[in-house]
């Protein structure tokens, strides 16, 4: 596979591996961060975080240890309250912080958004082309998540959430415009459990021009959380070296 696409960002190689925080609530996620110290720098907080409680506390907790913080909400509202609460949010020491929804939301966001950086949900990687249809999308795929990119590129959104599998595409269309932020990370095999269905390795990720990539159950469920997070980190830097 070329190697044309690997992002050029300044970013810190270990910065580019972010853990989902995907645990019932504050305890679980506390002590896995501790559990995995040095390991991961870069944290997302979710929806399962935010309704267990102390969400914003827990951020602070984050911020103290020097963390950074993904909040995963992807606000979906009227524009002025997508606005406003984007505009709350940036006040609050996050770095990243997903949206959802139309060009009138997507340019509230990136209005009210200040240091903060916004970026708008393509295509849900649980979602495959038999669930768009279901949804009423009458495109392909890759089609969806290229003319999302290209909306927020131009709407003045920081990024994209998508799947490994369209990173090639949007780096081939846009180059290195955009932040590029990949789930669905799968070092391994997928089990017949996993809800992810555009899943993609760490290596495909990374060679296809993501900038980050979002590893949750492989860490959280894996006999030794740590010694996974420093394997991934070990396979990002391998490709930037």
């Amino acid at each position: 596979m070329s190697d044309t696409f690997i992002s050029t960002k300044p970013i810190p190689v270990r910065e580019r591996l972010i853990m989902a925080l995907d645990v019932p609530g504050i305890p679980e996620a506390q002590a896995l961060v501790e559990e995995l110290g040095d390991a991961v720098i870069f944290y997302k907080v979710g929806m399962e975080l935010f309704m267990s409680g102390d969400y914003f506390a827990f951020i602070e907790w984050l911020k103290a240890r020097n963390k950074k913080v993904f909040v995963d909400l992807k606000f979906f509202d009227i524009p002025a309250t997508v606005g406003r609460a984007i505009k709350a949010l940036s006040s609050k020491g996050v770095d990243l912080a997903t949206i959802h929804g139309n060009d009138s939301i997507m340019e509230a966001a990136a209005q009210a958004k200040g240091d903060l950086k916004v970026l708008a949900v393509t295509a849900l990687t649980s979602l495959d082309r038999g669930d768009l249809d279901d949804l009423g999308f009458q495109c392909d795929v890759k089609q969806l998540v290229l003319s999302r990119a290209k909306r927020a590129l131009q709407i003045g959104c920081d990024g994209i959430v998508s799947s490994g599998l369209e990173v090639s595409m949007i780096r081939e269309e846009l180059g290195q415009k955009l932040l590029v932020i990949t789930p669905g990370i799968r070092p391994v095999d997928n089990r017949e459990d996993d809800d992810q269905k555009r899943a993609v390795s760490v290596e495909q990720a990374i060679q296809n021009g993501a900038d980050y990539l979002v590893v949750g159950r492989p860490i959280r469920d894996a006999a030794d959380r740590k010694a996974m997070a420093e394997k991934i980190q070990s396979q990002i830097a391998a490709l930037f070296d």
